[in-house]
């Protein structure tokens, strides 16, 4: 399978897609202030102990308290985590206590954890006090003897030898669990990582013990140099970025820990933006939609609700040449592979519930069943699917660590209460980004004229107009903000203000 990471770094947004056989299956994205906080480390407060839950509630100084379940926690909860004095037996876990939560935490107590979870819509982020440090081979578990190999590593040879490895090097506080890019990797090179590890666990352990809650104690790496370390490896046939500072922090990084995959970076120097030279913009608009078409005529409806995630399955104007047993298998067949390309690429979590097309044969369900799993078991998340029941339901679950991508670039909108979704001030803001720089790749109109909503207009002179003159600065063209009081939030119009020529038009013909 031919694999390729695509990074699009600006200053305003960091967007990475992966590519399967030049089809796009995942997209990400990390704003350029803030970002995500998946794997960052607090020490947080006890702000409220619920038994009836078997939960608290732990102020980590966001907006939202973080949601700690007992099942999250370990058993040294009293005190900081990952003391040098604290041995541990080989092979035992950081398995949740059995007391209730109430007999391990109090109000005001102070308590570090990590988040596991980004805070969506009205929950706050979710959090462990499990802490686990990734790196490039290996995850460190303070305070936890477990030295595990990942299961995808099926070598049961491999699986010794590096399990032996991780034994050698686990210090007597805490754990490893070895990546599967660990897989073939020299003694030498799991060492070095472990070495990296261990030093980083100590000194986030001396800042936890100094910082005052709630503070920031850690924070994870961003998204292009935590994809880097986590996902390139051989299997991966190229990696292309277009901003010439991330690619010299990807080569400086792959230099130290995996020189062999220097030839597969490459920079992006067309002058086209890397996503519309590679076809992915146009794919990632298509991913708002509520309705997929298949090459064949088929389709299916993805609809997000409070609860959970409804995909229906449609045969559309695709007939078949046989009979109509064979017809609803290949139009199952298609949207499984379909539906599974589409959680992974929406970040679609939770509960999610298929309404495949009846099939009478139980062989023809099993096998649309079978299919939808193997296209997931290439998902980084985890997935379970459960069989068709009696009312020819497929359903299942897949990790949820972030938001959608719909959760991300859209909002409630104004006028129906949240029944539909508009593009977000920041997400039109980049469209307007976006076009400028399409503009500016193929004329040669000196200043231009942009006519927008009085609500972005306001947006960007109050609050992005620094972004504004740094996007002049970054294309040497002056741009003259104007507000039209007839568009709607995610209406503009570019024009040339030489000519009054028009030169891109977001604008609604109802």
């Amino acid at each position: 399978m031919h694999k390729e990471i695509v990074v699009n770094d600006t200053p305003a947004e960091t967007r990475i897609a992966i590519l399967e056989d030049h089809k796009l299956v995942e997209v990400m994205a990390e704003a350029g202030e803030g970002g995500r906080i998946v794997g960052d480390i607090y020490k947080g407060r006890v702000g409220a102990v619920l038994p009836g839950m078997q939960a608290a509630f732990i102020d980590i100084g966001m907006e939202k308290s973080a949601f700690l379940h007992v099942s999250d926690m370990r058993d040294m909860v009293g005190s900081l985590v990952g003391a040098d004095g604290l041995e541990v037996e080989d092979g035992k876990r950081p398995d949740a206590p059995s007391a209730p939560i109430q007999d391990l935490l109090k109000k005001g107590q102070e308590i570090v954890v990590q988040v596991t979870k980004e805070p969506i819509s009205t929950k706050g982020p979710r959090v462990t006090s499990q802490i686990s440090i990734p790196g490039r081979f290996m995850v460190l578990v303070p305070y936890s003897g477990t030295v595990g190999v990942s299961r995808k590593i099926e070598s049961t040879e491999e699986r010794d030898r590096l399990k032996e490895i991780a034994r050698e090097v686990r210090p007597p506080w805490g754990g490893f669990i070895v990546r599967t890019v660990a897989e073939g990797a020299s003694k030498r090179q799991i060492k070095r990582d472990a070495k990296y590890l261990t030093k980083l666990w100590r000194r986030v352990h001396a800042d936890a013990e100094k910082a005052v809650a709630p503070s920031l104690v850690h924070r994870e790496m961003g998204l292009t140099a935590g994809l880097v370390r986590d996902i390139f490896s051989s299997d991966v046939d190229r990696l292309i970025i277009d901003s010439r500072k991330g690619y010299k922090e990807i080569a400086a990084y792959i230099r130290m820990v995996a020189p062999e995959l220097k030839s597969r970076l490459e920079l992006h120097k067309d002058s086209a933006p890397i996503f519309d030279a590679l076809g992915i913009e146009v794919e990632i608009e298509k991913t708002f939609r509520r309705k997929v078409y298949f090459k064949k005529g088929g389709y299916i409806v993805i609809d997000h609700t409070e609860a959970l995630i409804s995909v229906d399955v449609n045969t559309g104007r695709y007939t078949g040449k046989k009979n109509q047993e064979e017809t609803i298998l290949r139009t199952n067949l298609e949207a499984a592979r379909e539906i599974g390309r589409q959680l992974r690429l929406r970040d679609i979590g939770g509960i999610v519930v298929i309404d495949f097309i009846d099939m009478q044969a139980e062989s023809n369900r099993n096998k649309v069943v079978q299919e939808l799993k193997r296209i997931l078991s290439r998902d980084r998340a985890r997935s379970k699917v459960f069989p068709i029941g009696e009312l020819g339901l497929v359903r299942m679950t897949r990790q949820r660590v972030r938001p959608t991508l719909l959760h991300l670039y859209s909002d409630p909108c104004p006028c129906c209460d949240g029944t539909g979704k508009v593009p977000s001030l920041d997400a039109t803001l980049l469209a307007i980004e976006r076009a400028v720089r399409r503009i500016v790749t193929t004329r040669r109109d000196r200043k231009l004229d942009l006519e927008v909503s009085p609500e972005i207009a306001v947006h960007i002179l109050t609050e992005q107009d620094s972004r504004l003159r740094q996007l002049e600065r970054e294309t040497g063209h002056p741009i003259e903000i104007r507000d039209n009081d007839n568009f709607d939030r995610e209406e503009f119009r570019i024009l040339s203000t030489r000519t009054g020529k028009e030169l891109v038009s977001e604008v609604r013909n109802d």
